[in-house]
């Protein structure tokens, strides 16, 4: 019970975390271009308001995570936090690369201005789906070890 209580802000926090992008990647993203009176600009400005705003929710559970981890644990960069560091690395990427990315693509259609094609979109659903995984696997197996 000890070492359940000593690692409740890292479990609470990975598994905040799965719920958030769950929510927002796997679900309002696509589910609200199926509402019929829903442009697409407005679509788009609400997906960077939401995007924006889930992002640093997902840097203040990562802070939290990392905090815990140097508190409590003896080997930071150990084999059992390596399901913690992908994510975070994912994290990172989408922050420094591939939400400016999106931003400027989604503002662009809003000021139905011309895009060229792009990935970004797609390599961001991609990696969200790494970075759940990572996490969940992360999550089952903290305490295990």
């Amino acid at each position: 019970m000890k070492n359940l209580t000593r690692n409740l802000p890292i479990i609470a926090s990975v598994f905040l975390w799965i719920g958030f992008v769950g929510a927002i990647s796997f679900m309002e993203a696509w589910l609200k271009f199926q509402v019929p009176t829903l442009t697409l600009s407005v679509g788009l400005g609400i997906g960077k308001l939401v995007f924006n705003a889930l992002n640093k929710v997902e840097l203040v559970l990562a802070i939290i995570i990392l905090l815990a981890l140097y508190r409590t644990s003896k080997e930071m960069f150990s084999w059992r936090n390596l399901f913690f560091f992908i994510p975070l690395a994912i994290l990172i990427f989408q922050t420094i690369i591939l939400l400016p990315i999106l931003d400027t693509r989604a503002m662009a259609i809003i000021e139905n201005n011309p895009v060229p094609m792009s990935n970004a979109h797609l390599y961001y659903i991609g990696l969200e789906v790494v970075k759940v995984t990572a996490l969940f696997i992360y999550g089952i197996n903290f305490n295990k070890t």
